[in-house]
């Protein structure tokens, strides 16, 4: 079969990104399970850390549904939000859009950039709850905040939330890669701890609402980034009263960064995610169904200047962060 694909990032957190609003696919779900794996796999051709698949929707402009390299699907997906978002303003001629996602139907809105160059898109991270029967984590605590987790670590403490998908947040004074690898591991291993695993970051404060998040990405394993981790450990800061609610927040990642604001409405949370959302190619490949291999790739377009503009702001971000 032959499909369009169009390479992006957020954050340099890299999708495939699949158009089906046009109807001229008819996948199965076992056709997004194998393209997944395929299209994934960072020893193939192509390599992402997803899948966008973007459909038509009966309640919003658009619906997204996100596929990991493991062939399993996110609730949410911050980074690849931004993604479609952009995708599908360009694609309507709107602003502002509203995309259909499996938690809730959120609002996208494009926004002046936040570096030169750079297309920036606003998206909401919701809904946000700290029960930790909605990840669910099995914890004496009905709400776990800053409170230990002996099987995963005697020494840190941890914030558990879900934006819609599942995160552990702690504070650390450094980040090491190493042991957070680790721990991801082991705490998506413990299938009586979280029935249905986790994603977990390590959260560095830099500053005044500033801060360096890492995260070890369930179904993933270390990416570069992650916008409901990068949004739920922006909301951590805010509750253990690191940085401000209803401020904006810096968060700065390995692929470069956010600006992330936590609001309050009654007692719920949301969280304003803006960033960037940069092309890298489009091309069209042949994949073969039976063997599940990519056979060509062929009309590669580059999208030379949006990368070399990424790259300057990718620059200007490690520059702020001290490892």
């Amino acid at each position: 079969m032959n499909i369009e694909i169009l390479k992006c990032h957020g954050s340099n957190n890299d999708f495939v990104l699949i158009d089906e609003m046009t109807g001229a696919y008819s996948f199965s779900e076992e056709d997004r399970i194998m393209i997944a794996k395929t299209l994934c796999n960072r020893e193939g051709i192509v390599g992402a850390d997803g899948i966008l698949f973007v459909l038509n929707s009966n309640v919003a402009e658009a619906q997204m549904r996100m596929f990991n390299p493991d062939g399993s699907e996110a609730e949410m997906c911050g980074n690849g939000l931004r993604c479609v978002a952009r995708y599908v303003t360009e694609k309507l001629g709107k602003d502002e859009v509203v995309i259909e996602t499996p938690e809730a139907n959120l609002p996208v809105v494009k926004r002046e950039e936040m570096y030169e160059d750079i297309p920036s898109f606003e998206v909401n991270i919701e809904p946000v709850s700290f029960e930790t029967s909605s990840l669910p984590l099995q914890s004496p605590h009905q709400i776990h905040i800053e409170q230990p987790i002996p099987t995963l670590s005697k020494d840190l403490t941890f914030t558990a939330l879900s934006v819609p998908n599942p995160h552990l947040i702690t504070v650390v004074p450094e980040v090491h890669d190493e042991n957070l690898s680790w721990l991801g591991k082991v705490a998506n291993q413990d299938k009586e701890l979280l029935p249905n695993g986790v994603n977990v970051s390590y959260v560095q404060p830099l500053g005044d609402q500033k801060i360096f998040v890492r995260t070890y990405e369930r179904g993933v394993g270390l990416t570069n980034a992650c916008g409901t981790a990068m949004s739920a450990s922006a909301l951590t800061t805010v509750i253990v009263e690191m940085n401000q609610l209803n401020e904006e927040i810096f968060v700065f990642n390995r692929g470069g960064f956010v600006i992330c604001t936590a609001l309050k409405d009654g007692d719920d949370y949301v969280i304003k995610l803006r960033g960037n959302a940069t092309y890298v190619y489009s091309s069209t490949i042949q994949l073969d169904e039976a063997t599940s291999e990519i056979t060509e790739v062929k009309d590669r377009k580059l999208f030379e200047a949006e990368n070399h503009a990424y790259a300057k702001m990718q620059s200007y971000a490690q520059e702020q962060i001290t490892l």
